[in-house]
This record gives structure tokens, sequence and C-alpha cells, in this order.
């Protein structure tokens, strides 16, 4: 096994208007986004709208973030915990995050810094409680009634495991029609459900919405999700939500027909070899490592799901191991990805920081938000991939090791080492123009420090 992060640095270099992304430059007051293609998306979990709205203005768009992924927006069960946002108990656009007019609002500014939004969407289920109870904003509901969306006929009721719960994932039949942890299971091969999922995305786009990440979409089948987004008023980006199992029946590639899918394999594999094995490993990371095709990946360090895990990937806890991991993966050609910005927790299931009445409080970094999208190692290297957005990897070193190096074919250049000491007397091939490119001898790579933020 191979610790170290003593010394981890790295060194980046641009070619649009000279770009040089030092890690240790802090966030900037706004300014034009960088040029070229911006496909970085932010996922501010559980932000409420006046905070995205603001982030959306002072360093997404400045910082050149493409995307704003938002926590799912509708109404639902009351209480603190995180996972509560994801029981919804109908589809009004209001929640402890804030009231629909607030989000309106909030696309409208992110739209204006330049920034697309995509809304995490709840549409396999509804609530998880036996004894239903009074919505965030006063709708009555039971477990299989919500009035004005679904009764009791809408839902699957598979009857299995002393009750409807999925207990075997070797099982599709179980997986696509029994429930996840008690939430009442949507009949998505209902035509009546499907049009009421769709009117709910359709709300949303009307309000200006540009795509959804479809949760718990291995609990659908993909031809239902088809469906749904045939019923969509317009074209919208959408991710879907596939945990891969080994020799599991349902697989994510099933779904690349609908949009991309989440690679989570990703993740647990970056932080696999940060953590214990070789950097010079990552030298075809992506589909050589069995992983989706790049075109149709989405792909993140760790997201809210994954970050609550035991040890399985890498979160703002690993400081500077984690933002390396993110460093190497908005410098990688491979997939589109999400870094992940979240809060402080100690308890699996602790919510948000909220007021006594649960409503979410704006977003304050760092207390209480770990904010991990502003690190300056991380927001800076969104620049450097949309400068070099489009381009292959060339001039690849590694010294077999934990310090590796490449180009992004003529328009950038990354060195990492994550040894337990500097690199001295070090120089490499860039591909880029003379004027462009610094001098990468004795310290160079120290120029960035990953556990600065």
């Amino acid at each position: 096994m191979h610790r170290r992060r003593r010394g981890s640095s790295f060194l980046a270099l641009g070619l649009v208007a000279s770009l040089m992304v030092p890690a240790t430059v802090t966030a900037s007051p706004a300014v034009a986004a960088p040029s070229g293609g911006k496909k970085v998306i932010a996922q501010l979990f559980e932000w409420n709208w006046p905070s995205v709205a603001s982030e959306c203005q002072s360093t997404l768009g400045p910082k050149g973030y493409g995307y704003v992924q938002v926590s799912p927006p509708q109404e639902h069960v009351r209480g603190n915990q995180w996972w509560l946002a994801y029981q919804p108990v109908s589809y009004r656009i209001e929640s402890r995050k804030g009231t629909r007019a607030q989000f309106q609002s909030m696309v409208n500014t992110c739209h204006a810094a330049g920034v697309k939004v995509i809304v995490d969407a709840v549409i396999n289920h509804m609530s998880g409680q036996d004894n239903g109870g009074i919505g965030w904003t006063g709708s009555s509901y039971s477990h299989y009634d919500y009035p004005g969306n679904y009764q009791t006929q809408d839902f699957h009721h598979c009857g299995r495991n002393n009750g409807d719960d999925i207990a075997n994932y070797n099982d599709r039949y179980e997986v696509q029609n029994c429930e996840l942890v008690n939430l009442s299971d949507l009949k998505t091969e209902s035509d009546h459900v499907r049009t009421k999922i769709a009117s709910y995305l359709n709300d949303l786009l009307s309000l200006g919405v540009d795509g959804f990440r479809l949760d718990a979409s291995k609990h659908m089948p993909a031809a239902d999700i088809a469906a749904i987004k045939g019923k969509l008023s317009r074209s919208a980006y959408l991710v879907q939500e596939v945990i891969y199992g080994a020799g599991e029946p349902i697989q994510p590639t099933e779904y690349t027909g609908n949009g991309d899918v989440h690679e989570f394999r990703y993740g647990k594999d970056l932080a696999r070899v940060f953590r214990s094995e070789r950097l010079a490993y990552l030298r075809n990371f992506g589909e050589g490592w069995g992983h989706l095709p790049s075109g149709s990946a989405s792909v993140f360090v760790d997201n809210h799901d994954t970050q609550r895990d035991s040890g399985g990937v890498l979160t703002y806890r690993d400081r500077g191991g984690y933002a390396l991991a993110n460093a190497f993966m908005l410098a990688w050609p491979y997939g589109s990805p999400t870094v992940m910005s979240s809060y402080t927790f100690t308890a699996r299931d602790a919510g948000p920081p909220s007021d006594s009445a649960n409503k979410t409080l704006n977003t304050t970094c760092y207390s209480g938000w770990e904010c991990e999208h502003r690190w300056p190692v991380i927001a800076n290297m969104v620049g450097f991939r949309n400068a070099t957005e489009g381009a292959g990897v060339a001039n690849w070193y590694d010294n077999g090791n934990n310090h590796i190096a490449f180009s992004r074919s003529g328009k950038g250049f990354i060195t990492v080492n994550d040894e337990d000491s500097a690199v001295n007397g070090r120089s490499y091939y860039t591909g880029l123009p003379p004027a462009d490119t610094a001098t990468s001898s004795t310290g160079r790579t120290r120029a960035a420090r990953a556990a600065d933020r």
C-alpha cells in the first residue's frame, strides 16, 4: 500500500489567452466566464434558491461552470434529514429550500450569469411514511393516496418479502416493481402516471429549467423513462442515476439511449488509486477500465449518496487528496464532470443547516457548508476544462508511481505530484507554444498545494 500526501501538488497550464491555473489563486469577483465549451456541473446539494442564485452570479458564472444541479424542488414530507427531499407528497414547487417565485428568480439569475440549471427530479416514487401526514406546504397525503395526483391503483404492490420492499437486486422484477426502503413505488408503465410525471417536468421546463437528474432511474425500466421523455414539451438534458452492480441483471448501458448515465465506478476507482495504488495506473482511466462510453458517462469524485457511504470514495474530509482527485477529473477527457458542493455532517442522516422550522438557511461558506466547488484547486481547474474541451491526451509522463503529467493536445498541460516530496529539476514537454509554457524546472510543481483552500 502506498500512503502519501504531504507534498501533494499540481501545475496546470492552458493555451487560451495564456491561461495559467495556479491553485493558490483565491475566488475572483464577477468577470466574464472563460471561453469555450462549458460542461462542468456544480451540484449545490440542499442549497436554498436565493443562495444558488447568488452563487451563480459570484462564482459559478465567473469560474466557467456550465450548469448548476439543484436539489429536488417539489413539496416533500416534513423534517430535517437530507433524504426527506427525496420523499415527494405533491408536485408543487415549494419546499424547505424556497418558494416557486424564488425558484423562478434563481433560474433567471443563473441564466443571466451564463449558468444552466439541472433539477434533481424524483419521479420513481412518492413518500415512504406508512401513516402519511401533512407535507411542507400543507398538502395531506397517505402512503398510497396523494390527492390530485395518485391513488393506490397508481402504485406497484409487489407483495414479496413479507411486504413490498426490494430484497434481491439480482431479480429485475423486484428492483423495478417493489419498493425502495418503503417508498411508494409509482407504476411508471401506466399512462396516467407517465402523464402526471411529465406534467411536473414540463412545469419545471416552463420555469426555464434546462435538464434533469432522474433519481432512482435503475428502479424504472428504461422504456418507461423513454416514454416520459417523449411527453416533454421541449428537449432537455437528462442524466440518469443507475448504480452499477456486478452480475446484476439491470445495467447502466440499458439507459444510454435516453441520455447520460451516472458512472458510479469512476469515483470508487479514483479513490482507490489516490488512497492506496499508483497514479501511474490512470493512463487509460475511463473506458479502459470498463466504464461506460465517455459520451454517455456522467462522472464525479463523490455525490450526496456516495459521500455518506463508509469509505468507498474520497470526500471533503480527505482535503488535499480530494482536491487533487477533482483536479484530475477536470483535466482528464472522460465523461461529463460534476463537482460536489456539500455541507459538513457527522451523522449520516443529518440535513442541511436549518432554522427551528427546518427551513434551509442561506449558505455561508465555510460556516457549516463545505463549498468544495470554490476550493481554488477545483474552481480554477474548471477554466482548464473549458479551455481544453475536445482535445485528446498526449505527452503522458509518469515516474511509475505517483507523479504524472500529460498534455491536452496543444491546449493545456497538467502535472500532478502525489509523492511525499517535491519534484526538483524535472522538465516536461508540454506540446504548447513556447510563449504559453512556463518553465517546469526546480520547484515549479510546487506552484500549487492541493491542501490550500
